[in-house]
């Protein structure tokens, strides 16, 4: 075996495929993505990519443009599944049975998500303003569980109140294994998906807490 060697045939070979025009010319046209490229790559793996998305949503979401719309019943409603464990940020493993008979918030979530991060403020301002008795939230975090000492460090930081979970090591329902986040889910305390939304919203608006609170008020009814 040997070691720090260089063989001349093969750079010979490479001699003379850079020395080819045709080779050249490619190149230097893919060079400008190459490079955008490895600038994704940098800004991904240190984060800063997150940040920055983070940055545009958060001056977007101010504008308007990304409030929730209210459900206008054309959702056909299916059954949520229960059946699943969850952890609490002190590590206590909770069955997300004990959210029946109540409607839920539940937002899918990473730390690692720019989007996700921009409608959290919103979602904590929503949090403050409705009577959690009767709405249970559930910020469900699907970062690696070995994550998970980052996933309370960032609750932390930002001081949100509401009650954030972790996925556990065993599995999510295949209504929960979506393609993208941030995914909100509203569950009727029925036991049904009321509503889906899927990418950044502003959940803080007059119109959304009157469908909360009408929704809360219908399904109590219902139930009793």
């Amino acid at each position: 075996m040997r070691f720090g060697h260089v063989d001349i045939n093969k750079q010979a070979k490479m001699g003379k495929l850079l020395n080819n025009q045709k080779v050249m010319a490619i190149l230097r046209f893919l060079r400008p993505y190459a490079l955008m490229v490895a600038l994704l790559l940098v800004l991904r793996y240190t984060g800063a990519l997150s940040y920055i998305s983070e940055i545009g949503g958060t001056a977007v979401i101010k504008t308007g443009a990304l409030d929730a719309s209210v459900p206008d019943g054309t959702l056909k409603e299916k059954d949520f599944n229960y059946d699943f464990q969850v952890q609490d940020l002190s590590g206590n493993t909770i069955d997300f049975t004990q959210f029946k008979g109540k409607v839920v918030f539940l937002n899918l979530w990473a730390t690692w998500c720019g989007p996700c991060r921009v409608e959290m403020p919103s979602i904590q301002e929503l949090y403050s303003s409705l009577d959690t008795t009767q709405i249970k939230f559930v910020m469900l975090s699907i970062d690696n569980l070995e994550n998970h000492e980052k996933v309370v460090k960032y609750v932390n930081d930002k001081k949100f109140t509401f009650p954030v979970y972790h996925q556990t090591l065993d599995y999510l329902p295949s209504q929960l294994q979506v393609k993208s986040i941030p995914t909100t889910f509203i569950l009727g305390a029925d036991g049904k998906i009321k509503a889906k939304k899927v990418g950044t919203t502003n959940f803080n608006t007059d119109e959304f807490k009157t469908y909360l609170r009408e929704l809360t008020s219908v399904e109590n009814t219902n139930v009793k």
